[in-house]
């Protein structure tokens, strides 16, 4: 807590501890300045009692906050900070804007701080709610590992791992978990698919334990590894193809005209806008960032686009979902795509269960006979 904050709390508790009758403060009065019907009114005495009197209200508003300071308050406080906003908070926990508003508000009123500033362009922390923020980021986070340390005793076979996954998965990647989950019966492992920025929302608040993304977060509160490498190529009519292939596989800039069947933005938008500069670098429209266009999740509705004989799309060459004949996979002839799969968990994660399955990855791949 800062300075100004325990200032504060002090002022704010100390004329509550100065009222008579209070056996358990004259207590403590004696025990740390003498006795209470004998003050020595020395300036040295008068200091100590001041600073003495600072300690207790601190110590006082620490019990008080025990029952504050809940964890989800903390959650609605942490989540606004990070958001910047109320209603974007609101969205990342389900919940409503006035119940954030007045965890925010029991907050402050007993903390005697203002712990965020709103304005008309979002929200963002005082000196004290930036305190607030680390501190409740830690609590959280410990709060999360006492439950899964305790938990794991309850039931032998209770484990979970919440495991976010993209719209495609490669092989190896599928292999490996499914290897883990054999090799561990009494772990469950329950997939849950989402955008990353969700994803990455729910590994901060302890919603999932690992995810699967095509894109490596850059913060450092987050772990990450290399477990999957697919080099892609296209999707199309067969008629196209016939027209456009070479010896090598489809160029590029043959497939202008055609318009790409990627996959919607959030789901992983570094990835989105590295396919999407390279298809326009190639003559390609690949639309606009918030067009819409042609981005669908669903694999039966990209391979009826692409039978259309209008659209193309990119995919690994071991695509697990069946074609029709009319729909013919080709790679790329000057260009190669590598598509990333990258293991991400908290960092402050301790989850025993967690590094057994990346663990899994760093084993050889084995595959059904």
């Amino acid at each position: 807590m800062s300075t100004t904050a325990a200032d504060t709390i002090a002022d704010t508790v100390i004329p509550e501890m100065r009222s008579p009758g209070t056996d358990a403060l004259k207590s403590v009065r004696a025990s740390r300045h003498g006795p209470v019907g004998n003050p020595d009114s020395s300036p040295g005495t008068r200091e100590s009692r001041k600073v003495g009197a600072r300690a207790l209200a601190m110590e006082l508003a620490v019990a008080r906050g025990r029952a504050c300071f809940t964890s989800a308050r903390l959650e609605a406080f942490v989540a606004i900070a990070e958001e910047a906003g109320i209603s974007a908070a609101a969205r990342r926990l389900h919940t409503s804007q006035p119940a954030l508003s007045q965890s925010v508000n029991v907050l402050e009123r007993h903390l005697g701080v203002e712990l965020l500033v709103r304005s008309g362009r979002g929200v963002r922390t005082t000196p004290a709610g930036q305190v607030l923020l680390e501190e409740a980021r830690a609590t959280l986070a410990r709060h999360d590992q006492l439950i899964r340390a305790v938990v794991e005793y309850s039931d032998p076979g209770g484990a979970v791992i919440r495991l976010g996954i993209p719209s495609d998965l490669a092989p190896d990647v599928l292999c490996a978990v499914s290897n883990f989950i054999e090799d561990h019966p009494e772990t469950r492992v329950e997939p849950v698919n989402l955008p990353m920025a969700e994803q990455l929302a729910a590994l901060r608040g302890g919603r999932l334990d690992v995810s699967f993304m095509h894109e490596r977060p850059s913060k450092a509160e987050f772990d990450a590894m290399l477990v999957g490498r697919e080099n892609l190529g296209v999707l199309l009519a067969d008629n196209i193809a016939r027209l456009v292939a070479g010896p090598d596989g489809i160029p590029l800039e043959s497939l202008a005209g055609l318009n790409w069947v990627g996959f919607p933005r959030p789901n992983s938008p570094a990835w989105y806008d590295e396919l999407a500069a390279m298809l326009r670098t190639h003559g390609i429209d690949a639309g606009g960032v918030d067009s819409g266009g042609d981005h669908y999740p669903n694999p039966s509705v990209i391979v009826t686009a692409a039978s259309s004989g209008h659209a193309f799309a990119l995919a690994p060459a071991l695509s697990a979902y069946p074609v029709p004949p009319q729909v013919v996979w080709k790679p790329l002839a000057d260009h190669p795509v590598v598509q990333r799969t990258w293991a991400v968990w908290p960092a402050r994660s301790r989850c025993r269960h967690v590094a057994q399955l990346i663990a899994a990855f760093e084993q050889p791949p084995r595959f059904p006979k």
